[in-house]
């Protein structure tokens, strides 16, 4: 099977996409990457992507080209644009004319920037997981594509799903690994009060419960971490008589 251009560079931007369990991953420059694709695949004159939580947008991420127009575009719609219909409605907002919506005062700020701009055209996919809404992705285009041309929301929603699977899936990797990290910590805590225990019971010939007993009121007398205590006894570092001094209290 032969692949146009179009194709081998969507195939490549969805392989990209899904690369986000790394430890170098950057959602900026992530998103980044996907409005430059966009803007290749699309042959549009920029791309941005709004990532919005609660109705407000949080982060911004633009295509390299005509970056600070893409910038200027989506900074604007904080007050209504084409991201916030299409984040609102979870729907694709299909392409329109600049100048018509600003005939219709439709979108007064946006569409005032976009002329500035020489955008003639421009619409927006909402970034989706499931149900989840993290965004939209809009596009600005040099012209209005022919009513029956559908292709070019398809592709921009094909790029848009992924950006939101990888961003999720990124999410959670992140959280698993830091569980992973802390029960790694508590772990190699227990481990070394486990030890301090062991090396003070025999040393004073007593029981476990009685070295950890000594152990937590040195702790709660110097207030200090009870694993820090521990350490203190396994390095050498603290006084173990002294802290013997602990057990009948």
């Amino acid at each position: 099977m032969h692949l146009g251009t179009r194709e081998a560079q969507l195939a490549a931007a969805l392989l990209e996409a899904s690369d986000t369990l790394s430890d170098g991953f950057g959602a900026e420059r992530y998103l980044q990457r996907l409005s430059d694709h966009c803007v290749e695949i699309l042959d549009a004159r920029a791309a941005g992507i709004m990532l919005i939580e609660g109705g407000e947008a949080v982060s911004l991420a633009v295509s390299s080209r005509q970056q600070e127009a893409a910038l200027d575009l989506l900074a604007v719609q904080q007050h209504g644009g084409p991201c916030l219909d299409s984040y609102a409605t979870g729907r694709p907002v299909p392409p329109v004319s600049v100048s018509a919506a600003h005939a219709a005062s439709r979108w007064p700020g946006f569409t005032r920037a976009a002329l500035r701009h020489d955008i003639a055209a421009t619409f927006a996919v909402p970034l989706r997981r499931r149900e989840t809404l993290l965004g939209a992705l809009n596009v600005f285009l040099p012209e209005l594509p022919a009513p029956e041309d559908d292709g070019s929301v398809r592709v921009a929603q094909l790029l848009a799903d992924a950006a939101a699977v990888g961003l999720q899936n990124h999410r959670v990797y992140a959280q698993y690994r830091t569980l992973a990290e802390q029960l790694q910590v508590a772990l190699s805590s227990r481990v070394r009060v486990e030890q301090a225990k062991g090396m003070l019971a025999e040393r004073w010939d007593t029981g476990v419960d009685e070295a950890f007993m000594a152990l937590r009121r040195y702790a709660r007398r110097h207030r200090l971490p009870l694993d820090e205590v521990a350490t203190r006894v396994l390095d050498g570092s603290v006084d173990r008589d002294d802290l013997g001094g602990h057990l009948r209290e």
